[in-house]
């Protein structure tokens, strides 16, 4: 396994210690983590969790009036350039 998926299976099995339903997903340049968050959750694990994704490469929260709220994480499974860190279109 990737050092991304090991990483990701990690932050997945903090969320899932949590009491969150996780999910674990393998791609071309990352591995994702998703984890569905209930309707009501305590402002302590709020902070849990947010260190737990912390971790994570990038991570943000989907929330639809049809899907719940979904958490997501990504963890990228090799390290930019120097010269590709910003982006497109930023300074090099």
């Amino acid at each position: 396994m990737p050092a991304s998926g090991v990483s990701a299976a990690a932050i997945a099995a903090r969320l899932s210690a949590l009491g969150l339903l996780t999910r674990v997903e393998e791609h071309p340049r990352h591995t994702s983590v998703e984890a569905e968050i209930p309707e009501s959750v305590p402002a302590e694990t709020w902070r849990e969790v947010l260190d737990v994704v912390a971790e994570a490469d990038r991570f943000g929260l989907l929330a639809t009036s049809l899907n719940g709220r979904t958490l997501w994480a990504v963890v990228r499974k090799t390290v930019p350039k120097t010269g590709d860190v910003g982006g497109p279109g930023h300074q090099r």
